[in-house]
């Protein structure tokens, strides 16, 4: 792959001119995560204004704080940036995460609770119910278990990248992630929903 056509390459010469002020570069980050950042902010807080909120507020902190960017994969820099404000609201309004089901609905590249709008309407229902309890079961997770079944389960992020973002230890996220998979599929088959993706191959 030549270097001009290396995604990774791209995007360290778009943080170094960003870092520079220009924010037409930072913009191109802003466009290649904006999906996922929303994603996790409104799977944490389950309120799709409240996840649009989080999102912007990621993005301007993280503009302002680019000049400290020392390099590292810019995902999880981002990420942890989201996580650490969704956590911040939530101790503002001091709530546990509602459920926004038309938010949940619409959310782009998520594996759960989304509705497939090419089925049936009884089958898009039931999409929607499913939904509507894996958000119910993600709230009653401690944050830090909810976070991590939201980067890896959700969003796909490796277990190395899930530590770099919440700055945990790989053991820890392992630990963490067998207790909260453990709570969600007792949580849902009491409820007669088990969806597969709550569990990744080893």
């Amino acid at each position: 792959m030549s270097p001009a056509a290396d995604p990774s390459a791209a995007e360290d010469r778009a943080v170094e001119a960003a870092r520079g002020g220009d924010v037409a570069a930072f913009n191109q980050l802003v466009q290649q995560y904006q999906g996922i950042v929303y994603n996790v902010a409104l799977r944490t807080l389950g309120n799709g204004e409240d996840a649009a909120d989080v999102a912007q507020d990621t993005f301007i902190s993280a503009f302002r704080a680019i000049r400290e960017f020392r390099g590292g994969s810019v995902k999880a820099w981002l990420l942890r940036i989201t996580v650490n404000a969704s956590y911040d609201l939530l101790r503002r309004r001091k709530r546990r995460p509602a459920s926004s089901l038309d938010a949940l609905a619409e959310a782009e590249d998520g594996e759960l609770g989304v509705v497939d709008r090419t089925r049936g309407p009884d089958a898009a229902a039931l999409g929607a119910e499913t939904a509507r309890v894996i958000q119910q079961a993600l709230a009653t997770l401690p944050d830090e278990q909810r976070t991590l079944v939201v980067l890896c389960d959700v969003q796909g992020l490796s277990y190395e990248e899930a530590a770099a973002t919440a700055q945990v230890a790989l053991g820890t996220v392992k630990s963490r992630l067998s207790r909260a998979r453990a709570r969600l599929r007792d949580y849902l088959a009491e409820r007669g929903e088990l969806p597969g993706g709550l569990r990744r191959p080893s």
